[in-house]
């Protein structure tokens, strides 16, 4: 193996220290018919113009959708001028920003970054990004705990994404943090169960969604003050793009916010990557993870960049480490840095707006056509809802065929048969809407599933 520079020396010690003999020893617990037993098949080498066309050939595969879902990833348009700026030689070629004098243009990136991210939420200090919504809310968690020192409880409301209400309960198992979920109640947080729980005096912190996983818009009045009165922290996961017309984090006297900014501009991808955003109160900056880019001047007098704060792992004591995540999105961090300035306070209105009126357009004609009926009547609600599926056959076979006529028609709702979450955003257009509902009451009628 050219590519391992591991001796047969190295290799012996390594065995040694963890108490086997040989490799196979090693891996005695694979059942031996999973193991591999001939050559791997891999091709010989081929041209730019071949690997281009076998490339080309996979991707032809996809098939893309036209999509009225979110649930955690909305199809925001990216203006065209973000990937060329992003390719500019400052930003592309920079340096990682261990050395400033050599990686201003990260630096710069990551503290406009930071600047835009504290103002949209509210807040006072925004991180250099995580890796994705679901682990900032669980390093929100740990932060919470960190700060209360002796508790180790945090409360979590049940209308979280389950994916993301999933991956911090990962985190609370093998960090020791007492994690309940607070039941919701007619869609939403149940207010009264959080003010039970704090009555305590035991809880670190009180986590909620904004809007929550059906789409709700919730009311936050009061939170912040029983949480504080109880000691507790108040966290707000909030969908980035929504806080360019809803109440913030910070208005809502929330101590951290969190949440995932693929909403500013990201294309989906497929699935990721995405990023994460952290933000909080001064007085909590040294319990956040990650880095902070402030900025400065050189000796010459000069405007400069530099990492003011890295409580991480690679730069002091593992054990006095706010958390084992090292690496910031950093093109993500610039994607959404570009597209707040581009957008600017105006332009991210016009977004939440059309997105809102697409929404809404698509609630009450899916209504119309009998094949849904309400879930969560007179709950106000952002560009996504859940609605109940009543048409002809299941849900799940009318989404195959929705899927066949190139539409992705929303999320099915974990526990539920026949629930199903849908979303709209300024990119679908009256006509695709139209046709969307027209096809969903045809194929429900003709039970073409």
């Amino acid at each position: 193996m050219r590519y391992f520079p591991h001796t047969a020396e190295d290799i012996q010690e390594m065995l040694k220290v963890i108490g086997v003999n040989s490799l196979d020893e090693l891996y005695a617990e694979v059942p031996e018919e999973l193991k591999c037993k001939a050559d791997l098949q891999i091709p010989s080498a081929r041209s730019e113009l071949e690997i281009r066309q076998i490339v080309e050939r996979l991707a032809a595969q996809n098939k893309v959708l036209i999509p009225f879902a979110g649930g955690g990833a909305y199809d925001h348009y990216t203006p065209s001028v973000i990937p060329y700026i992003a390719s500019r030689s400052e930003f592309l070629t920079s340096y990682t920003p261990y050395q400033p004098e050599i990686s201003q243009g990260t630096l710069q990136y990551i503290f406009e970054y930071q600047s835009l991210m504290a103002e949209l939420t509210g807040m006072e200090v925004s991180n250099a990004s995580m890796y994705d919504g679901a682990t900032a809310t669980a390093e929100a968690m740990m932060m919470c705990v960190a700060h209360a020192k002796k508790r180790n409880r945090v409360l979590i409301s049940e209308t979280f994404n389950p994916a993301v209400l999933r991956v911090v309960q990962t985190y609370a198992k093998y960090h020791g943090v007492d994690l309940v979920v607070v039941p919701a109640k007619d869609g939403a947080t149940d207010f009264e169960a959080i003010h039970r729980l704090l009555e305590a005096d035991t809880v670190a912190g009180v986590i909620v969604p904004q809007p929550n996983y059906y789409g709700i818009v919730e009311d936050f009045t009061g939170y912040a003050e029983t949480c504080h009165a109880h000691k507790a922290l108040f966290v707000v996961n909030a969908i980035a793009s929504t806080l360019g017309v809803l109440r913030t984090p910070g208005e809502w006297g929330a101590d951290i916010a969190c949440g995932d900014a693929q909403s500013l501009g990201l294309p989906l991808n497929f699935g990721g990557p995405y990023i994460g955003y952290l933000c909080t109160r001064k007085s909590l900056v040294r319990k956040m993870p990650g880095r902070l880019v402030g900025a400065t001047t050189d000796a010459e007098g000069n405007r400069c960049f530099v990492l003011t704060l890295q409580a991480r792992e690679q730069h002091i004591r593992r054990e006095k480490a706010t958390s084992n995540i090292c690496t910031a999105q950093g093109i993500m961090c610039l994607y959404v840095a570009i597209y707040l300035t581009l957008m600017g306070e105006k332009g991210l209105r016009e977004v939440n707006q059309q997105s809102y009126s697409a929404a809404h357009q698509l609630h009450d004609a899916l209504l119309q056509t009998g094949c849904f009926e309400e879930v969560y009547p007179d709950k106000p609600y952002f560009n996504e809802f859940v609605l109940r599926y009543v048409g002809a056959g299941d849900l799940l076979a009318m989404r195959h065929a929705m899927g066949e006529c190139g539409f992705l028609a929303g999320i099915p709702v974990e526990g539920s048969a026949d629930e199903v979450l849908f979303a709209a955003t300024e990119q679908r257009t009256p006509e695709e809407i139209t046709e969307f509902v027209r096809l969903v009451a045809e194929i429900s009628a003709q039970g073409k599933h």
